[in-house]
């Protein structure tokens, strides 16, 4: 049976091929696709939404909703495009009255208890939300799968920071703490899903809508990758979110207890891990590892079966 799974996203180029995955990936079952800000502004990501799923045109439409209206200080655009889809100024759909994210995420897992996977692929705001609004919610959601925070490398908000920590702090912190035991997958790991130009630019099933959106946003993150941090391809990171569900095994994960600093004027977002012997009890899992064949052989896979 397929799993269910909510997507929380803020669509940048990474975060469509993640979305272009898991609607084209018959093992999962995308019941929602909420925006949030981040890379673009909380009424960008909505729009965004709205344009991927009229492009992609699964068969089953899930459920979206309006973005928690909240402004960040910086956002992702200078890597992913102006409109957080390379550029491309695609018409924005207009839509009837929508439901807050917090509300409609609430809605979905109260629907299918125990049954709902969470992917946070932006700032933790929107679950954080969730959380506040139905604190007993957390005993009926089976899994979340958060993209966030550095363990052992450089960050790329600040010297310790990631981006999606950096934004909201204080909202990654409360979902650290709510007892939901996420699968967090730091910088450490999905910096080493890049795919070459090349990969990108010929991908397979090229008659496919899916395949012909995706090579019609990558320029931009192959020349922004390039000027940014002097790459060449383009780091996939939110497509480990679909392969931490989609493929169990690829990636291994150390229980630990971790926190985040929400105060430090130069670490702010930083995620903090205990490797005491007198650490606390493990709040989270940390993904260490991943089976880069494994996830490129999918990735392939399902691109070429796709619509």
């Amino acid at each position: 049976m397929p799993r269910k799974i909510v997507i929380i996203a803020d669509p940048g180029i990474d975060t469509t091929f993640a979305v272009a995955l898991a609607l084209n990936d018959p093992s999962l079952d995308v019941i929602g696709i909420l925006p949030c800000p981040g890379n673009v502004s909380a009424q960008r990501a909505a729009a965004n939404v709205h344009i991927l799923i009229d492009r992609l045109d699964p068969k089953k439409w899930p459920r979206t909703a309006a973005a928690v209206p909240v402004d960040y200080e910086f956002d992702g655009t200078a890597l992913h495009g102006p409109d957080g889809l390379g550029g491309l100024n695609l018409p924005i759909l207009e839509r009837h009255q929508a439901l807050p994210a917090d509300k409609v995420l609430a809605e979905l897992v109260r629907e299918h208890p125990r049954e709902v996977t969470i992917l946070c692929l932006g700032p933790a705001t929107t679950l954080a939300a969730t959380l506040n609004r139905d604190p007993d919610l957390v005993s009926h959601i089976d899994r979340v799968v958060m993209i966030g925070g550095v363990w052992r490398e450089s960050g790329n908000a600040g010297p310790v920071s990631e981006f999606h920590f950096t934004l909201d702090p204080e909202a990654a912190r409360r979902c650290f703490h709510a007892g939901l035991h996420p699968l967090v997958l730091p910088l450490d790991v999905v910096r080493k899903l890049v795919l070459s130009p090349s990969e990108l630019l010929e991908l397979p099933n090229a008659n496919s809508r899916t395949c012909q959106l995706l090579r019609q946003i990558v320029p931009y993150g192959i020349r922004a990758s390039s000027h940014l941090y002097g790459i060449e391809g383009f780091h996939l990171k939110d497509v480990l979110a679909i392969a931490a569900v989609a493929l169990p095994g690829a990636i291994q994960a150390e229980e630990r207890h971790a926190d985040i600093e929400t105060r430090g004027e130069i670490t702010r977002g930083m995620m903090v891990v205990d490797s005491r012997k007198s650490a606390a009890r493990a709040n989270v899992q940390i993904g260490t590892t991943i089976a880069l064949g494994e996830i490129r052989q999918y990735i392939d896979r399902i691109l070429k079966s796709a619509s």
